[in-house]
């Protein structure tokens, strides 16, 4: 027999009678207001073609690290679920089965984010009412395939219908923005902008370093390969993806390992660098150097300057080679950012013209060390809970030790950081709900008011994040 699928209206909201009263309330103010996306892997090919999604596998599966981690964790090979393998080779083609595969598995789910997104997802944008189950599986992907075939659920039309103000896409320093330039031609009013990743010509440890070097020299007109024209080249690139919208930059190094060479020794360095492999101690210390360079460069174009460090990225070898990247086996690791941004901190961080958004996978930086610095530095601002730590427990655990030394105001909102689509409204709520509790907690507890705490829930949804991105 199907169990019901319900959402219950106060999920996510303190137990306490008192609290979750003036949590509703406070909630009720900012639900509804518009979704601003700052920070995602959506695929603007979407909205420049929007042409439909094919089918459920395709929407909600097979793009989505989160749901394939989890089943290959349990033994389900990542072919089995339709992921494209590096070389081409054979892969589930029939998303019937695939889905089949996932709803049998689903319960493997159970308490984890995904599952609150997934039954959001499936509730709210398609109406189902049973829980998704191997009993359910082929009913779920009957209503879902329906409902695809329709104009309703095309990218555009969901765009609009979950009010979604605007959505950064983030896009190689390489990438031609072909899907950015036609959405601005084809007239739709939909705000889709792209954000500046230069990781394949900063980091020498990128796959293909050297040649994505020529490749940025042939499409700027530089010298990639000397120190000069190489950074007139990455200018030329920050300039053209402003033109095309982009408001931020965005870096994914190891760690927030920063450094301030001098002249002669950027110059030997990068000598090295762009002539051949080098040491793994030379690729951290130019990558240190070049987040400094593009601190300056922010300060000279405007550009937002987000850091995302601390993932051993592809540390699952094997699925890396058969896979490629961003495949499910990137581990959080320690990191330290008081003293690996101290070069950048020392030229910069007094700058009120510079934002630097930093990120961290490391939760027990958030007292000891972000908090603090981004309760002194203008230039920096702290970026809400990220990747493994976008759950109600992660952002609980943010709000609690970083206010007490950043304050709220030092903190950019909420940014989903996702390329599932429907997952932005759901991931997006969440974050709405437990800003509202956390902001009824203070007022229970009489540390504020709530004229003030609503002030701060429509700060914390939508206000912080146009200011920090300026948009």
């Amino acid at each position: 027999m199907p169990q019901p699928l319900h959402l219950h209206p106060d999920r996510l909201f303190p137990a306490e009678p008192d609290t979750r009263s003036i949590a509703r309330r406070l909630y009720a103010e900012v639900a509804g207001l518009p979704i601003v996306s700052p920070h995602g892997h959506t695929d603007p090919a979407w909205f420049a073609t929007n042409a439909p999604w094919t089918n459920p596998a395709e929407l909600l599966i097979t793009p989505d690290h989160y749901v394939f981690r989890m089943l290959f964790s349990q033994g389900v090979p990542m072919e089995d679920l339709g992921v494209p393998r590096a070389d081409g080779g054979p892969v589930e083609t029939d998303p019937r089965a695939i889905w089949r595969r996932f709803a049998e598995r689903y319960h493997l789910f159970r308490g984890t984010p995904s599952r609150m997104w997934h039954d959001w997802v499936y509730a709210e944008a398609f109406g189902l009412d049973v829980r998704l189950s191997a009993g359910t599986a082929d009913h779920y992907y009957d209503v879902i395939d329906a409902a695809l075939k329709t104009e309703a659920f095309r990218p555009r039309a969901l765009f609009e219908r979950y009010n979604i103000e605007l959505i950064a896409t983030t896009e190689s320093p390489l990438d031609p923005l072909h899907h950015h330039a036609a959405i601005k031609a084809s007239g739709w009013k939909g705000r889709v902008v792209t954000a500046f990743r230069p990781d394949p010509v900063l980091d020498p440890d990128f796959e293909g370093f050297h040649a994505n070097l020529d490749e940025l020299g042939r499409i700027t007109g530089e010298d990639a390969r000397t120190w000069d024209g190489y950074r007139a080249a990455l200018r030329n690139r920050r300039a053209f993806f402003a033109a095309h919208g982009a408001t931020s930059t965005d870096h994914g190094h190891p760690t927030a390992f920063t450094a301030d060479l001098s002249d002669a020794d950027i110059l030997a360095l990068f000598a090295r660098v762009a002539a051949g492999p080098v040491s793994a101690a030379e690729a951290e210390l130019f990558r240190g150097h070049m987040l400094t360079e593009m601190a300056a460069m922010s300060l000279d174009d405007g550009l937002v300057m987000q850091i995302h460090p601390g993932s051993f990225r592809n540390h699952n070898a094997a699925v890396f080679a058969r896979f490629g990247r961003d495949k499910g086996a990137d581990i959080p690791t320690q990191t330290d950012y008081v003293r690996a941004l101290k070069p950048l901190l020392d030229r910069f961080g007094s700058e009120p013209g510079l934002t630097i958004i930093l990120f961290t996978l490391d939760e027990t930086a958030y007292s000891r060390e972000l908090a603090p610095l981004a309760g002194h530095y203008p230039a920096l601002k702290l970026g809400p809970p990220w990747w493994f730590h976008d759950s109600p427990e992660g952002m609980r655990r943010f709000r609690e030790q970083a206010t007490e030394t950043a304050g709220f105001y030092n903190t950019v909102g909420f940014n989903d950081d996702t390329r599932a689509f429907l997952s932005i409204p759901a991931r997006h709520d969440v974050a709405r709900r437990m800003d509202c509790g956390h902001l009824a907690r203070l007022v229970v507890e009489h540390r504020l008011e709530e004229d003030e705490a609503h002030d701060l829930a429509r700060a914390l949804t939508y206000d912080l994040v146009k200011a920090a991105y300026r948009l």
